[in-house]
């Protein structure tokens, strides 16, 4: 497997200096620049891939701000991740950013762990999403035959599997397919398995995620839990009805993005299922169920 490339910008040399020595140990191939207008360059060359973005948000002539609304407004380059670093960390400056699409943010100055974690959830992110939109053209034809159905998932790989394929169903099929294991996979983390923000925090930033996930699986609690996906065609639009069997959780805190949670390396999710796949998400009862809606373009029978 290749190893992920990342470029880094920053104005100011010491800073590339810093990032270049806390990622030295890791598998990635890292490029720097300190000027916006070069990171553009690179980025637009047509010949070069990057697998994350990160960003100083300062700079002169063109702005890490500047790039960024460049780069969400490429359609070749709106997918890749955006990592914001900055001592501009007010409310209203964070709030800027992930309106234009910065979903990971560093306060400057930050921890070697901390820039090492949200990387690694950059990357894993990138990573599933790219193996949905593999997997979207292999089944296309045959579900958008489909009028309704039902699925029921336990793990998350199981959870990726089912949104593929019940995503084929409309036009838009890997938006839906990316917006759609959020939810599923929210469903089973936080949902069945009880991993909640905070705690799913920590063992990002540690590296344990995947075996904590695994762990809880096996447990005879968590042994016949599921998660269960109702697809319905309702006239021009699809009705995604996603149930898991917990208890709920407060769902208001997560429908928007919180400045206060953009540092952290989770707990986007449901924002990035509104953003990217749907024209309504809604939340029913204790917040164990979940609706969402999207109109079928693009390909689609209506």
């Amino acid at each position: 497997m290749a190893r992920a490339r990342i470029l880094v910008v920053d104005d100011e040399p010491f800073n590339l200096e810093i990032i270049c020595d806390y990622l030295e140990d890791c598998d990635y191939e890292i490029e720097t620049t300190q000027s916006g207008v070069e990171a553009l360059a690179r980025l637009e060359d047509a010949a070069r891939h990057y697998d994350v973005l990160v960003l100083d948000r300062m700079m002169p002539v063109i702005s890490g701000m500047e790039v960024l609304q460049r780069v969400k407004q490429h359609e070749r380059l709106k997918a890749i991740p955006v990592i914001m670093q900055t001592a501009a960390a007010t409310p209203d400056q964070v709030r800027e950013g992930l309106a234009a699409g910065a979903h990971y943010y560093l306060t400057k100055p930050f921890e070697c762990d901390s820039l090492r974690a949200v990387i690694r959830t950059a990357l894993d992110d990138q990573r599933r999403r790219a193996e949905l939109a593999d997997r979207i053209h292999e089944h296309r034809v045959a579900m958008q035959m489909v009028e309704r159905a039902e699925f029921s998932v336990r793990t998350l790989e199981e959870a990726a599997a089912v949104a593929t394929t019940a995503a084929l169903v409309c036009g838009r099929a890997e938006a839906v397919a990316m917006g759609l294991a959020e939810l599923l996979v929210n469903g089973v983390e936080h949902g069945n398995l009880g991993i909640d923000f905070s705690a799913k925090g920590a063992l990002k930033e540690s590296g344990t995620w995947a075996e904590e996930v695994q762990r809880r699986l096996e447990l005879d609690e968590n042994r016949d839990k599921r998660v269960r996906l109702v697809v319905v065609r309702e006239g021009e639009r699809w009705h995604f009805h996603v149930r898991d069997d917990g208890p709920g959780f407060d769902w208001q805190r997560f429908i928007e993005l919180d400045p206060s949670r953009a540092f952290a390396p989770n707990g986007r999710g449901i924002v990035l299922a509104k953003q990217i796949a749907f024209e309504e998400v809604r939340y029913a009862g204790s917040g164990n169920e979940v609706h969402a809606w999207t109109r079928d373009e693009e390909g689609g029978r209506a």
